[in-house]
């Protein structure tokens, strides 16, 4: 099962690169205008948009990303490197009065005095931006430098106010925004953020299905249909299968993530890892609590079914403040988090109905048991 549930996963990983890109075809500008070409670009939620023109070496752009009114994005070429220093950048940003400007700028370091001026590639119009809906659309037409198809693409976005542009974050996303594109192919190569971005990806999406999805599934199976007398001991197996499928896929998240947090020097997401690693020993309790699980007439199973749902449902309550922790530094489509909503919206709903159902059932046992013994004896089948 856990195999299956892997494949699902990985599906679910294509899916999300088609929606990606079905959102990138779709998308539609002012004045009618449109691309031949677009990329969604892996952090930032931004996407670039583009027609080569082959037999002049220009290539007509329009970039996109979200943002607050007040703040800015910028995208740009860097002709001598890969990094945000010595990019010549578009800068989009509103003025006092909501009006949108751009600003070409070169980044002469990672303290730049953005002067406006001339780039280090040929820009054979004036560049314009529009703000809508939460998104600023930078549009140029640019000559490619050295009338190269391959170039070093960079963008960003961060605070400001009133047209000032302010220092943007200095960890995370923004320290990853960084692309090398074949503007004829469309294919993006070098690109080790976005085999990073894949991976982080594959990461939470493990982690939701397994510590999200599955682990919640498993308890529900054991508090609600081991009531009925005719699920046992099916609810008991099917339990087992659950929780240990969602352990095999979420330890197999929580490493990837371990790996990536390693290879992310100098970017610390605290409070996401120490959550995380607190659902793997709260997870991995579990296991052990299995393999110690004492019979029911014993002595010491009412101490343990305290131990074994206390942990449970504090690893289920951690995964689920920890899957919207991920959420907010992976900055999918809002889509996602949309449907991690909805998702725990059915769970809880279906938890609701089972508890009134099976609550029902249990007191109408209980009652029957009394009314059937001299002694007022209970031996109907309660919860444990």
């Amino acid at each position: 099962m856990a195999w299956r549930l892997l494949a699902g996963v990985l599906l679910l990983q294509l899916a999300a690169s088609a929606a990606g890109q079905q959102q990138c075809l779709s998308a539609t500008f002012q004045n009618g205008r449109t691309f031949l070409k677009c990329n969604p670009l892996p952090v930032l939620g931004a996407s670039l948009h583009w027609t080569h023109h082959a037999e002049n070496g220009t290539a007509d752009v329009a970039f996109r990303a979200p943002q607050q009114s007040s703040g800015w994005v910028a995208w740009g070429i860097n002709t001598r490197g890969t990094a945000m220093p010595g990019s010549s950048v578009f800068i989009a940003s509103q003025d006092g009065s909501g009006a949108v400007s751009v600003l070409m700028t070169v980044l002469e370091s990672t303290s730049p005095s953005l002067t406006n001026g001339s780039l280090s590639f040929d820009v054979l119009s004036p560049p314009a931006a529009d703000y809508t809906n939460g998104v600023y659309t930078i549009f140029a037409t640019i000559a490619l430098p050295n009338n190269s198809t391959t170039q070093n693409t960079v963008w960003q976005a961060g605070p400001g106010s009133t047209g000032n542009v302010g220092q943007h974050a200095t960890s995370g996303p923004n320290v990853q925004s960084m692309l090398r594109l074949d503007f004829s192919s469309g294919q993006s190569t070098g690109t080790a953020s976005n085999s990073r971005l894949h991976r982080r990806n594959i990461h939470g999406i493990l982690n939701a299905v397994s510590w999200g999805i599955l682990i919640p599934m498993g308890a529900m199976i054991a508090r609600y249909l081991r009531v009925f007398e005719a699920a046992d001991p099916a609810w008991f197996y099917l339990h087992i299968t659950c929780q240990l499928s969602g352990y095999i896929l979420g330890v197999a998240g929580w490493a990837l993530g371990l790996k990536l947090g390693s290879e992310s020097k100098g970017i610390t997401y605290s409070a996401h890892r120490n959550i995380g690693i607190a659902i793997f020993c709260l997870a991995t309790l579990q296991v052990f609590a299995l393999l110690l699980r004492p019979d029911k007439k014993n002595k010491y199973r009412f101490y343990w079914n305290i131990y074994h749902h206390s942990v449970g449902y504090s690893a289920i309550v951690l995964a689920a403040v920890n899957i919207f922790k991920g959420l907010d530094i992976l900055k999918p489509a809002s889509g996602w988090k949309r449907s991690y909503i909805a998702i725990l919206a059915t769970l809880a709903g279906v938890a609701l109905l089972l508890e009134a159902i099976t609550w029902a059932i249990v007191l109408r046992r209980k009652k029957s048991d009394k009314s059937s013994s001299p002694y007022g004896a209970t031996n109907g089948n309660g919860r444990a």
